[in-house]
């Protein structure tokens, strides 16, 4: 299941925030912008708002998460940016909007002027459906349903294929020898698009400096120009980096040509390829190849689930397909590329599907399937014997020797027990540090020795003038010495506060003469 919190950007979001997300795209010269669909496919955006393009009407920046009213409800199927920033979205209903930087008309509102809210692209698109859209740095290109492409702004170096360098303002159809093929799939790199044909073939057009058409020369394309080296090859997706590009073959071979500077292309060595090169994974079919237009880096997913990367890694060159233990492509742009943004719309799965651990935390306490109870204090604490015997020692040996469905504790506190058994489940505990002491003495007892560092922890976190005597006694009880040395310097850090406390009047006689001696040789009754 995708975690989107792996992105910095969402780190400030609540839990029961993070789990309602559906889709996210994250962007932005620092990945310091996202935007996010919710359950109830509400749409928000946070980040610092570069040009308007968290598409909330005005340039203000955000760290907590604002709704875009007018995108709410509408589906969003498909989402791209560029580096400006722009944004530009596609709908279930197969329209298309767009906002942010407009410098160079890739807005596609024939105008120049930034778009602080998102604003439909209809000239020429208005009875076309579009289901995909694809930014490069300042242009847009869109997919219908019919397999046109249409194309609008930056066009330095053709990268809108419509046989000029001017401009272009509103949506124009890319034709030339793309006028009769049905294209299936499109991408964009800095100043280049990219195209795949329902037959299996791939086009590319503009800029071509570093060989990323893949034509086998570095002259720049002003429309569509077919990649013949691939000829006879089934290619069934592309992904374009900041100036190379990533094919996948309809038998799960991968294709790389282009910039190679980082070793984005997988070839071992840092020499561009002006025609395609077919990648050595050494592993079993790809599924999956990944390039985002502000990044070098590439990665691959194998038919297994296994994820590949490669390129510019975290500022490291990797120029060989280097396996992760990452579940999925995304991980490789959140956690490897710079700046790390996502490559495309995430989707996080939206069923019920619960891991192991969330499956667990769901069951502890709860009768429905438990064989076992503890009896504290006149409470009943429901768990299961298999749970208990996998995880902690004690009670591997006793529920070994009992058949009992009931056990009787007598010892300790429920809300200590209660907090001892949901550790087991939970691997947290959640108690104020006052509590947190009762649940050392039964680490200590039960010999748990992750769990009695869980709760020095907590008792350090908690810690106040008020408590820090109560907490310094029960440190010395369980001979918890790093606590004890903890607690000591706090009291004798707050000494004037500590010695004022009821705690310190209370305190046993014998533990006041260690405190007082310690504290002297410690300097704490110097003028």
């Amino acid at each position: 299941m995708l975690d989107v919190g792996k992105w910095p950007v969402f780190a400030l979001l609540p839990p029961e925030e993070l789990r309602l997300i559906r889709q996210a795209c994250v962007f932005g010269s620092a990945a310091n912008e996202a935007l996010y669909v919710t359950v109830n496919d509400e749409v928000f955006a946070l980040g610092t708002n570069c040009s308007g393009c968290l598409g909330l009407g005005d340039l203000q920046s955000t760290i907590e998460p604002r709704r875009i009213d007018v995108l709410c409800g509408k589906k969003i199927v498909s989402l791209s940016y560029g580096t400006g920033p722009h944004v530009v979205i596609a709908t279930a209903d197969g329209e298309v909007f767009a906002w942010g930087h407009n410098g160079y008309s890739q807005l596609g509102n024939g105008t120049t002027n930034h778009g602080l809210t998102p604003a439909l692209v209809s000239t020429n698109l208005l009875n076309k459906r579009v289901t995909e859209v694809a930014c490069g740095s300042h242009h847009t290109i869109a997919l219908t349903t019919d397999g046109e492409v249409f194309a609008w702004g930056y066009n330095n170096s053709g990268q809108v294929g419509s046989g000029s360098t001017a401009n272009q303002p509103t949506p124009r159809r890319v034709s030339s020898c793309l006028q009769n093929k049905v294209v299936v799939n499109i991408a964009c790199g800095q100043l280049c698009s990219m195209a795949v044909l329902d037959n299996g073939e791939i086009y590319g057009w503009g800029y071509n400096c570093n060989g990323q058409l893949g034509l086998g020369n570095n002259g720049n394309q002003q429309t569509p120009c077919r990649i013949a080296a691939l000829q006879g090859i089934n290619i069934v997706q592309v992904a374009c980096g900041y100036a190379h590009t990533l094919a996948l073959t309809d038998d799960g071979f991968v294709y790389a040509w282009g910039a190679n500077s980082y070793g984005q292309l997988g070839t071992g060595n840092k020499s561009n390829q002006a025609l395609p090169t077919q990648i050595n994974t050494d592993k079993e079919r790809m599924v999956e190849v990944a390039a985002c237009h502000t990044s070098h880096t590439s990665a691959a997913k194998t038919q297994s689930g296994q994820v590949l990367m490669w390129g510019q890694c975290r500022g490291q060159a990797v120029a060989s397909p280097h396996l992760t233990h990452f579940s999925g492509t995304d991980d490789v742009f959140a956690c490897f590329a710079t700046p790390a943004v996502t490559w495309h719309l995430l989707s996080v799965d939206g069923d019920d599907y619960m891991t192991v651990a969330q499956s667990l935390k769901k069951e502890f306490d709860s009768p429905e399937i438990s064989d076992l109870k503890f009896l504290v204090d006149g409470k009943c604490i429901h768990v299961h014997k298999a749970l208990l015997k996998i995880r902690c020692e004690h009670f591997r040996a006793l529920l070994n020797e009992t058949d009992e469905d009931a056990i009787e504790i007598h010892q300790f506190s429920y809300l200590v027990y209660k907090a001892f058994l949901e550790y087991l489940y939970t691997d947290t505990i959640n108690l104020p540090p006052e509590d947190a002491i009762g649940l050392l003495d039964l680490a200590t007892f039960y010999r748990e020795t992750r769990l009695k560092r869980l709760c020095q922890e907590t008792i350090k976190r908690g810690i106040s003038e008020d408590n820090a005597i109560t907490l310094l006694s029960a440190a010395v009880k369980y001979e918890a010495r790093d606590l004890e040395e903890f607690c000591f310097k706090f009291c004798v850090n707050h000494l004037t506060a500590v010695t004022q406390t009821q705690a310190f009047a209370d305190m046993d006689h014998d533990l006041l003469k260690n405190f007082i001696n310690k504290a002297s040789r410690y300097g704490a009754f110097k003028n």
